[in-house]
């Protein structure tokens, strides 16, 4: 039985064409730190240093740890000359893109329910982003002030979607058996991945991301609207 539900962010309870945010992001950013270095090379060390998060599975090394080892060794740069920039644009830019998303109050509408009806909630969001970055995002969506367990933010977790690890580590956060678990999210590859140690999947549908390969188990599909009547009718996934 489904004791908790997992809730991507980007593309599900906050749709938005996630591609076209993150060259926005790019662009607004890199020229800020031109003062301290090459903005083509600040992008480089950005890419190599998530791309070092997605790949880590130590599991003593936060996703943070990952990213700085990786970024400051590539900018040649110290944390202490580029942090403090870094941190301004999330308090001072990074709020200004929310007109890049379509906020849907189903959102906050489904998560209210599912919490009524006796579920645990937490957020499975990809943790390649800042809290402030991933909170913001909660507030753009209208669920900042929803009580979740868990939110997925780089500072506190250990691994990436789509490695089963990350799944595996939010269970154990959780204290629960994968097969008491849902995820929903829009991504064919990272969010579905959850079915490969047991949890149940549900793809909403409007912002699929899918890659091609590989594939994974999906138990039911759906608009944001379609899930929200599931849910509050208690049909297929959540059925008692």
């Amino acid at each position: 039985m489904i004791k908790v539900i997992l809730f991507d962010l980007d593309g599900t309870l906050l749709p938005m064409d996630t591609d076209a945010f993150v060259k926005n992001y790019l662009k607004e950013l890199a020229p800020r730190v031109a003062h301290i270095m090459d903005p083509n090379d600040f992008i480089k060390a950005l890419w190599a240093g998530t791309e070092a998060m997605i790949r880590n599975l130590e599991h003593d090394k936060t996703n943070e740890q990952v990213f700085e080892e990786t970024f400051l060794s590539l900018a040649n740069v110290k944390k202490e000359d580029i942090w403090p920039t870094l941190d301004d644009f999330y308090e001072k830019v990074f709020p200004t893109f929310s007109y890049l998303c379509t906020p849907s109050p189903l959102a906050k509408k489904i998560a209210i329910e599912a919490m009524g009806q006796g579920y645990r909630v937490a957020v499975a969001t990809n943790p390649v982003f800042p809290k402030a970055a991933i909170y913001e995002r909660l507030n753009w969506a209208g669920v900042l002030d929803v009580p979740f367990e868990i939110v997925t933010v780089y500072e506190d977790s250990t691994y990436t979607k789509p490695h089963r690890e990350y799944y595996q580590n939010l269970c154990e956060r959780l204290e629960v058996n994968p097969e008491e678990c849902l995820m929903i999210g829009n991504d064919k590859q990272e969010d579905m991945a959850a079915a490969q140690i047991g949890m149940k999947t549900f793809l909403v549908e409007g912002w699929v991301i899918d890659r091609g390969q590989p594939q994974f188990s999906i138990d039911d599909h759906g608009t944001l609207e379609q899930l929200y009547e599931k849910l509050k009718n208690k049909e297929g996934l959540f059925a008692k």
